[in-house]
């Protein structure tokens, strides 16, 4: 697994004028595309599943779940939080591509357990424009995913809600805490 200390391919090289990390991403790019195969699969997924889960890059979904190429539709957000977006883009998998399940996944040590939504008036006043998303802090992981599967369990736009599970993933060892909906 990489760390932050490391580029993709590899650790850091010297930084030349004009290199950036994103120039370092494409150099790298340009070495995968040298071996790539067509896979011939299609955008629906092989188990018919989207997990929604934070952007945190300490989350390896593929292989904290056993997933390959093709697998899910992974949909990933600051917290993993289930927003309007999140109901488009489940909306989008379920309707036009088949997934009928869905896996919501927090972690612990979440940096949106140590903001709140003082962000937003803090931009405003940077920037002179207050933002018109909610940044979605919570204190309690294991209340969130219950709000989050509630706001998929209730959405008339999805399809299949009979198969809709979250999870808390323990940042430190890796495993997955089930969390139940409310009752």
């Amino acid at each position: 697994m990489s760390t932050s200390a490391q580029s993709p391919a590899g650790p850091a090289a010297p930084a030349r004028p004009g290199d950036t990390v994103t120039d370092r991403l494409v150099e790298a790019n340009v070495r995968y595309a040298a071996d790539f195969e067509d896979p011939g699969m299609d955008a629906k997924p092989v188990l018919r599943v989207a997990v929604v889960a934070c952007m945190d890059a300490r989350l390896d979904l593929h292989d904290a779940l056993g997933l390959a190429l093709g697998d899910c539709h992974t949909i990933r957000n600051a917290g993993g939080v289930v927003t309007d977006d999140v109901i488009r883009s489940l909306t989008i998998s379920q309707r036009a591509l088949g997934t009928r399940s869905v896996i919501l996944i927090h972690h612990t040590n979440c940096g949106l357990e140590s903001i709140t939504e003082e962000f937003r008036h803090e931009l405003e006043v940077e920037v002179g424009q207050r933002p018109v998303w909610a940044v979605e802090a919570y204190k309690d992981a294991d209340q969130d995913v219950r709000q989050s599967m509630q706001r998929v369990r209730t959405s008339p736009f999805l399809l299949h809600t009979d198969d809709v599970r979250g999870f808390v993933f323990d940042v430190t060892t890796g495993l997955l805490r089930e969390i139940l909906p409310a009752s």
